[in-house]
């Protein structure tokens, strides 16, 4: 199938075709055409930016830029309709029966991920699409191999759709740019249009509108490049300017430096900003992995939401955003219920609460779980705060002062552990194992495990090892001993007939014991294991 320089090179299954039409197609073209090259700069800025962090540059708040942090008087646009109250927001990918299951949780709003919860096989990215286009009107069902059936309740959340960050591509389309030249297609722009103009007018029709979250954003003009797409998108599908609403994650500690200048780049068409908090502590990893051991955290469950430079972070969030009329919405815990198991799920309530009752108590208008069961736990404590209102914007927090030290206080009381370098082998090696079977949010342990909670495992292992970590049992963190655990946790795992073990460990090896660091370990990963057979997709993908 060929529409003017997008070639679709994945196999047409079932409905795809009502997806990748040629007007669709032709869209995804004009993105690209548009945008494609912006995109590439902005990615080779973020090289050169954790080029001079690892060189010793340390972050700060811009000089150039101060002008807009200090005017008082611009706000963004806020909240479109339906997304006035978001004081509880279900996270999950988009299959029929995740679809399902968190329209009817009760949640204020579904986040609907094509990103870190879902891995993107070509199945999965546009099976996605067919979901959400059925979800919106309302004609989605789903009966599971065991006959029991799923349909929509009454009452839906509003939907806020998560596109894959601009490091991701879709190498299942092919895209030709004027002078000729052939690439993958961008997942992000994949993801925002075929969403964007298949569901646009119906979503406004229904009384809400295109609404998105951003993902892995670094810094205000890359909230510029997003905010010059929305504008282009709404001439080119005459859709009034303003109506397509976006949430921006901070979970990049760039992105934290410069969050009044990604608000005002999207004031047009801002809702809010989210505490992305999983991946902001693999950024933070990430960035500052080489500088030595004063970076260095430790075990992955001593990295509270109340340490210095996570609270500095939050609390900074929450003060921003509402001096410009913005939603703050708060992170996910990662602790799930277990409907198996009283004790786990009594552990996970008492954990969530905890987590939502500071969240709501610092400010936040809204926070995320990751399950259906939370959804009551979550709720109840924000209506303590929250009573009738919608939501607290009109709390200030005049009373937070942070300073670029606040937000780069990685002091953190605890230890690297035997323990904590097992459970990030452990983490990184079952989780990878669920990515390539095609599930994106994976339960490990009694935690939802995605993409950046596997980050931050196999991250914090390299950088233990870079560092010459000796664990608080004496045991030194090298090649050798990590080798050694994974071979233990290998010969440990239940095999079963079509499982992934094996090339998860050698995506393992790959992304955690090289000299190298690979910035994402869905990368090489997705090129590796996720392209599916089809007309020239090998040339394409090397």
């Amino acid at each position: 199938m060929t529409t003017p320089r997008i070639e679709v090179l994945g196999p047409l299954e079932g409905r795809f075709d009502e997806i990748l039409t040629p007007e669709a197609l032709a869209f995804l073209t004009r993105l690209h055409d548009q945008f494609a090259g912006r995109r590439h700069e902005r990615l080779d800025a973020r090289m050169q930016r954790r080029t001079a962090i690892d060189n010793g540059r340390d972050l700060h708040f811009l000089p150039e830029t101060r002008a807009i942090r200090d005017d008082t008087t611009w706000r963004v646009a806020g909240p479109g309709p339906g997304l006035e109250d978001r004081r509880v927001e279900i996270t999950g990918p988009t299959d029929r029966k995740m679809t399902i299951n968190a329209m009817n949780s009760g949640a204020k709003v579904w986040l609907a991920d094509q990103e870190d919860a879902t891995s993107p096989t070509w199945f999965n990215v546009i099976n996605g699409q067919i979901s959400l286009f059925d979800a919106i009107r309302r004609q989605i069902d789903f009966t599971s191999p065991d006959g029991k059936e799923y349909r929509l309740g009454d009452t839906t959340p509003t939907i806020v759709m998560r596109p894959r960050g601009w490091h991701l591509v879709e190498k299942h389309l092919r895209y030709t740019d004027p002078a000729g030249i052939s690439s993958p297609a961008s997942g992000s722009l994949v993801d925002f249009g075929l969403y964007l103009f298949h569901n646009a007018r119906e979503l406004i029709a229904r009384g809400s509108g295109p609404y998105f979250y951003l993902a892995k954003t670094e810094n205000h003009l890359e909230a510029r490049l997003w905010d010059d797409i929305f504008t282009f998108s709404e001439n080119a599908l005459g859709i009034e300017h303003g109506t397509i609403r976006a949430t921006v994650l901070i979970e990049t500690i760039p992105a934290a430096f410069e969050m009044d200048e990604i608000l005002y780049e999207l004031r047009d068409h801002c809702a809010g900003l989210n505490a992305g908090r999983w991946d902001y502590i693999f950024s933070i990893i990430k960035n500052f992995r080489g500088r030595g051991a004063s970076f260095v955290l430790p075990d992955r469950v001593k990295i509270s939401m109340t340490v210095p430079f996570m609270r500095a972070y939050t609390e900074l969030l929450v003060q921003t955003c509402h001096k410009r009329g913005a939603h703050a919405i708060g992170g996910m815990s990662a602790f799930i219920p277990n409907r198996r198991d009283p004790e786990v799920t009594e552990r996970a309530l008492a954990q969530v609460t905890a987590d939502k009752r500071r969240e709501a108590g610092d400010g936040f208008d809204g926070t995320w779980v990751a399950h259906p069961d939370l959804v009551e736990t979550a709720r109840a404590e924000f209506d303590a705060v929250l009573g009738d209102r919608p939501n607290q914007v009109d709390r200030r927090r005049d009373d937070v002062h942070v300073e670029a030290s606040d937000l780069l206080d990685l002091r953190i009381d605890g230890d690297v552990t035997d323990a904590g370098v097992r459970a990030n082998v452990s983490i990184t090696l079952r989780y990878l194992e669920s990515w390539l079977r095609g599930v994106g949010a994976a339960a490990i342990d009694d935690l939802m495990e995605d993409a950046a909670t596997a980050e931050i495992s196999r991250s914090q292992l390299w950088q233990w090892m870079h560092q010459r970590v000796v664990t608080a049992e004496g045991t030194k963190v090298d090649r050798a001993h990590v080798t050694a655990v994974l071979d233990e946790l290998m010969a440990e795992s239940p095999r079963r007939e079509g499982d992934r073990y094996d090339e998860a460990a050698e995506i393992f090896r790959a992304v955690t014991l090289g000299e190298d660091f690979p910035t994402f370990l869905t990368i090489a990963a997705y090129s590796r294991y996720l392209i599916e057979p089809a007309r020239e997709l090998d040339a394409v993908a090397a």
